[in-house]
């Protein structure tokens, strides 16, 4: 992740990438998507959320990368 506030951009890319990893394992998750009210709220910085339980960026690229790794190692 950038050493930066993630934009609405970055978040988006996050949660592409976690689409395309859980995809790895079969799974789909139509509300999958970018929190996009929550670059307007009181967090300093600003974090996006992905809404996936309302994860942060930090934990869906921990999801994304574990995914992946399994889906490698499979």
């Amino acid at each position: 992740m950038p050493d930066h506030s993630p934009t609405a951009y970055d978040v988006t890319l996050c949660a592409e990438n976690l689409r395309t990893a859980l995809a790895l394992h079969g799974i789909t998750l139509p509300s999958l998507r970018v929190d996009l009210p929550s670059f307007a709220g009181t967090h300093t910085p600003p974090a996006g959320l992905i809404a996936l339980g309302n994860c942060n960026t930090a934990t869906a690229q921990a999801l994304t990368a574990a995914l992946r790794k399994t889906a490698a190692e499979q």
